[in-house]
């Protein structure tokens, strides 16, 4: 199996885990908008989702997959699932005791999470009731990191990608049990959070499953501080800075926008749109290239690593560009279209479509430390990663600090997509100062194409959304409205395509080829 087609296996997966998330975001939307509710559910969810990012896309992926592969690799797969069972008993320990700990704590972290909803007593403790159901959400999740961690290791990408499919299957579930009951205001919060909890037993069971399925088999033991699982956490710490940055900025948008109402939901459904695109192509590509990677430093094939991460660039060039064209040129359209009914008010929109837009400007970059990473964490290196994410962080507080009182919402996309840029200059830069990374002559050929054709992918939407505007209107059929929008995103993406061929972006023959081609 080529690498492109790894990506594309695990993009499709995320692609059908985000688009349904899309419709758990409209539903929710429809039922709550941004009022209270809605900002007591995100505020809640936040920190264990927060922490299944940066655990099952950054510090796990990051410091367990590159010695788990080395330890296959080298030592065999009896002495790589002893490694495992270590890991899994020291993480079992570690959990159970930060749950314990979250519980009796729920009311002062809540307080440093959203420390403007102290001046609306029944939202905070709203948010505490729900904080305390979804929590045990983290325990799942890291133990579904630990199980996927080994598939990729062993080149299983596919199910692992598809399991948080599970997570929109529940809640849009869940969202359809308040519309048949004519549930409101916080029995859909209570619902919603009940059904977060049930989503991570299902994903926990599939990813399992799929273990058993390949052979693996792992035993609880003792939790025992063997030098391997030293090594791990030695790794894991910088590590869930470094990969999950994107995450920890919003994270620190979320504290700073509490003090405003409505600020967190309308935060969260930006947030939505353009984590589809960096999803299915940043996910996709940070899940396959670390374990690729990886094998291909164990054998010092030092040439192909380069070759397999200037690939990776290319392809995320190829799709994440275009994406980000999109998000800039109909900000309005998209929210109003997708969003836009029952409680999402027109202010909303407007709101949302001006961080989506600046979300837009950043996305590239949110995308490329997917890329470049790895290129770290595969030698083992999670520090220099960290510093830089530090850094990015301590811009992204001060700019947030600064532009949230003037621009609101916006100002948080601002400091978000400033910080991005940040890091991903300082890795890219460490990267070809030490020679573990040179940019090649297609990706320097081929990059301002792919610009000018995202250029006018973004022209046709444009002028489409303008010439449709009457059509797709908030008080037009959904249905209508949404058939549009999708008709003009083929439309665009048909025409981005033919461009990109046309002027040499890309080369849709060769790209056919390489779904084909064995990686070396």
């Amino acid at each position: 199996m080529s690498l492109v087609k790894k990506f594309v296996s695990v993009g499709g997966a995320t692609l059908a885990s985000r688009v349904l998330g899309f419709v758990r975001e409209m539903l929710i939307a429809a039922a709550l908008g941004a009022g209270p509710v809605a900002d007591a559910f995100y505020a809640a969810f936040r920190f264990p989702n927060l922490f299944r990012r940066l655990f099952a896309e950054g510090a796990f992926n990051a410091a367990f997959v590159p010695l788990y592969s080395r330890t296959l690799e080298g030592d065999g797969e009896d002495r790589a699932r002893l490694f495992a069972e270590d890991v899994l008993a020291a993480l079992m320990f570690v959990l159970l005791a930060l749950t314990a700990l979250v519980m009796v704590a729920t009311p002062l972290i809540v307080t440093i999470l959203a420390p403007g909803f102290r001046e609306d007593p029944a939202k905070f403790t709203l948010t505490i009731e729900l904080f305390r159901v979804m929590f045990p959400y983290l325990v799942l999740m890291s133990l579904t990191a630990m199980v996927t961690g080994v598939l990729n290791a062993h080149r299983t990408f596919f199910i692992p990608a598809l399991a948080p499919v599970l997570l929109n299957v529940t809640t849009i579930a869940a969202l359809a049990v308040t519309f048949l009951k004519d549930m409101s205001g916080p029995e859909v919060g209570r619902i919603l959070s009940w059904s977060v909890l049930v989503a991570g037993v299902l994903q926990l069971a599939m990813v399992a499953w799929a273990a058993r399925r390949i052979g693996f088999h792992m035993r609880l033991k003792r939790p025992r501080l063997t030098p391997s699982v030293k090594r791990l956490l030695w790794l894991a710490a910088p590590a869930a800075a470094a990969g999950g940055i994107t995450q920890i900025n919003l994270f620190i948008g979320q504290i700073i926008a509490s003090t405003k109402a409505g600020a967190i939901s309308i935060l969260q459904y930006a947030d939505r749109l353009y984590q589809l695109p960096l999803g299915v192509v940043g996910i996709a590509i940070g899940v396959v290239l670390l374990p690729e990677l990886s094998r291909t430093l164990k054998a010092e094939h030092f040439r192909e690593a380069t070759h397999v991460q200037n690939r990776a660039l290319e392809f995320a060039f190829f799709l994440t560009l275009p994406a980000a064209a999109a998000l800039i040129a109909i900000p309005e359209t998209l929210v109003s279209v997708l969003f836009e009914r029952g409680a999402f008010s027109v202010e909303t929109r407007e709101a949302t479509a001006a961080a989506l837009r600046i979300f837009g400007f950043g996305l590239p970059a949110f995308v490329l430390v997917k890329v470049f990473t790895p290129g770290y964490f595969a030698r083992e290196d999670t520090k220099t990663p960290m510093m830089f994410s530090a850094i990015a962080v301590a811009i992204n507080v001060a700019l947030a600090l600064t532009l949230f009182p003037i621009f609101a919402e916006a100002g948080i996309a601002t400091a978000e997509a400033v910080s991005g840029w940040t890091n991903i200059t300082l890795l890219l830069l460490t990267l070809r100062r030490r020679g573990h990374w040179t940019v090649d002559n297609v990706v320097l050929r081929r990059t301002p194409r792919i610009v000018a054709a995202s250029a006018v992918l973004g022209g046709v939407l444009y002028a489409g959304a303008f010439w449709l505007a009457p059509l797709m209107a908030p008080g037009e059929p959904f249905l209508v409205r949404f058939g549009l929008l999708l008709g003009l995103c083929a439309v665009a993406a048909t025409v981005y395509f033919a461009v990109a061929h046309l002027i040499g972006a890309a080369d849709l023959r060769a790209l056919a080829g390489l779904l084909r081609r064995r990686a070396a």
